[in-house]
């Protein structure tokens, strides 16, 4: 009965975060708002990371394994979406990773 709430919840959230990301995508506006590249990365990846994780890990260790899963996915997915934002958005990018205290601005 756990295992199906566990994929039931995995598939959930995978459902979720699709659509989520399927809507920010089919926007048009020239304005950017919303998401950035770095931060959808990071939601598919941590996604998709503790799914991975609860299914890799085991019997008894599923808790484990998704959050360990989930931490590694959303850096990796954070770190291609940034180089996507440098390649295809170059004002973003210098947004976030603007210093915060560099006397230029």
């Amino acid at each position: 009965m756990k295992n199906i709430r566990l994929y039931f919840a995995v598939a959930a959230a995978m459902l979720f975060l699709g659509s989520n990301t399927a809507l920010a995508q089919s926007d048009t506006k020239t304005e950017k708002k919303g998401w950035s590249r770095k931060g959808k990365g990071a939601a598919i990846g941590a996604g998709t990371g503790a799914a991975a994780g609860a299914i890799i890990a085991g019997k008894g260790d599923r808790g484990k394994g998704a959050v360990i899963g989930a931490g590694a996915g959303a850096v990796s997915g954070a770190l291609i979406g940034k180089r996507r934002d440098k390649k295809k958005d170059p004002a973003r990018h210098r947004e976030y990773t603007k210093k915060k205290n560099s006397p230029n601005t």
